[in-house]
């Protein structure tokens, strides 16, 4: 397996985003070969490597890609309560790709592939998107 970046193998692994990686290494919380590890650095996956204490190299999950239909009222931010992820009630850990307003109802991605999920939302990667907008007043030159 060829070197990667710490948060990017353990967001692969289906433990958590690169973003919440970055701060467990941070905080001390994330261990290689039984040495606290640094930021930015680089791992296979044969290294012994532990969060809190608990090993996660080698536990590699099977990949999950759920597609929900979003009612209105539901935050897909996963950091605020009643969020999509409580309502979904899904048993193995998954996080929504990209975000829908809390108004929006449609289609959203949920996965525990974080590459998968970086592919989709890369900007680089030119993926189109496309929204049906309603609005409740007619649109003007001034509107």
């Amino acid at each position: 397996m060829e070197k990667m970046r710490l948060n990017k193998y353990l967001s692969a692994q289906g433990i958590c985003s690169r973003r919440e990686a970055d701060r467990y290494i941070e905080a001390g919380k994330v261990t290689i070969n039984g040495q606290a590890a640094g930021m930015g650095e680089k791992v296979d996956g044969t290294e012994e490597i532990c969060l809190d204490g608990k090993l996660v190299s080698g536990v590699r999950e099977e990949k999950i890609v759920l597609a929900m239909n979003k009612p209105s009222g539901i935050v897909c931010s996963s950091k605020e309560k009643d969020n999509i992820i409580d309502y979904l009630k899904y048993p193995k850990r998954v996080y929504p790709v990209g975000r829908l307003d809390k108004d929006s109802t449609g289609l959203i991605l949920l996965t525990n592939d974080g590459e998968l999920m970086n592919e989709i939302l890369k900007a680089r990667n030119y993926h189109e998107k496309e929204y049906l907008v309603r609005v409740n007043k007619p649109i003007t030159d001034t509107f």
